[in-house]
């Protein structure tokens, strides 16, 4: 790592071998590598870059990797999908559960912006009440031949295999539409627990831990529900591969404690290391921006810390940072009640 221009990680060298520190974690002492310092470094430095970005100050940083490479915000709904989902899809039409759900999880279904501006373009408005299956199913296929992109490169939506009839986005329209008709967003719109949403979202096919966790998640930001985002995690791969290289002897089975843990301590870590960690307009970190920044110091660590294996055998970082000419206007969950706060030059109108 460049002494000159590269954050410095506590990847301390003492007498030729490198130090370690340890966590208590289930009544034992767990080991760190340093790369469980970068994990806070990372943080820190990418929620800088988040607000130099919104202040057009540049250079955004002086790390090589983060300047090249990209990476998603310290903050969850800070993403640029995630503010468009929260502003344009969540809160941009009619509040009923049926209407929310439909909208957020037909976005999710593809998470891309520019599919969502196709559906609209086509039909006006996106509503549950003038859906019909064929008339989507018939946008999505002229776009798939002429060779447009409708889904994110962010994660794979899986298909139905060998009981596919059609093409994949066929298969989960009609998977919106089961979801529609058995009730599932009254359902959750009157639980009380996030975990109870996500084994209901998991019971469905085609969506597994992952997905299931990242649906409740952007369902959360609505007003369908009320979830205490401290309540409930589930570590994706990402995540377990970036745990794995923190903590190289920990049993991931108990993914979801560990990244709690780490969650609750957070300040102590950040003054552990002397880090000033801007908070977003007071909001700490949440359960899934952990989640995220583990996924995301695990791809970091593949050219900050090669040498650290974790439980992927990637070892390249494959999308490259493009800067968006376009100003960031952010919205958060009103519920938050943090975009009072927000200075009025970037506050989405």
């Amino acid at each position: 790592m460049s002494t000159a221009t590269q954050l410095k990680f506590s990847a301390a060298i003492a007498d030729g071998k490198r130090r370690t520190s340890a966590i208590r974690f289930a009544g034992s002492e767990l080991t760190t590598s340093e790369v469980f310092d970068t994990y806070w470094r990372f943080a820190a430095e990418r929620q800088t870059i988040f607000f130099k970005r919104l202040q057009d100050q540049f250079p955004l940083t002086p790390d090589p990797i983060l300047s090249v490479f990209k990476f998603t915000n310290a903050y969850r709904a800070s993403d640029r999908v995630s503010q468009y989902l929260i502003r344009h899809v969540a809160y941009a039409s009619e509040q009923t559960a049926e209407e929310v759900f439909f909208r957020i999880i037909l976005f999710k279904l593809f998470n891309r912006i520019e599919t969502w501006k196709l559906l609209n373009d086509a039909f006006g408005d996106v509503t549950y009440r003038e859906f019909r299956i064929e008339f989507y199913d018939r946008v999505l296929d002229d776009a798939f031949r002429k060779g447009l992109k409708i889904y994110s490169a962010a994660y794979i939506m899986p298909s139905e295999g060998s009981k596919s009839h059609g093409r994949k986005h066929s298969a989960h329209l009609r998977l919106l539409e089961r979801m529609m008709k058995d009730s599932v967003p009254t359902k959750i719109a009157g639980m009380r627990s996030m975990k109870d949403a996500f084994l209901l979202l998991r019971s469905y096919p085609m969506i597994g831990d992952f997905l299931a966790f990242q649906f409740v998640t952007d369902l959360n930001y609505s007003t369908l529900t009320n979830f205490d985002e401290m309540e409930f995690v589930v570590a994706g791969p990402g995540a377990r591969d970036g745990l794995r290289k923190c903590f190289p002897n920990a049993d991931l089975r108990g993914s979801s404690e560990l990244i709690r843990l780490v969650t609750e301590s957070q300040e102590q870590h950040f003054e552990r290391l002397g880090i000033s960690f801007d908070l977003l307009w007071g909001r700490r970190l949440q359960l899934i921006d952990c989640q995220n920044l583990f996924c995301e110091v695990g791809k970091y660590s593949r050219r900050a810390h090669p040498d650290i294996k974790g439980t992927s055998d990637r070892t390249r970082i494959k999308q490259q940072f493009i800067p968006s000419s376009s100003p960031l206007r952010l919205f958060y969950p009103p519920k938050w009640k943090i975009n009072d706060h927000i200075p009025l030059a970037y506050r989405a109108s």
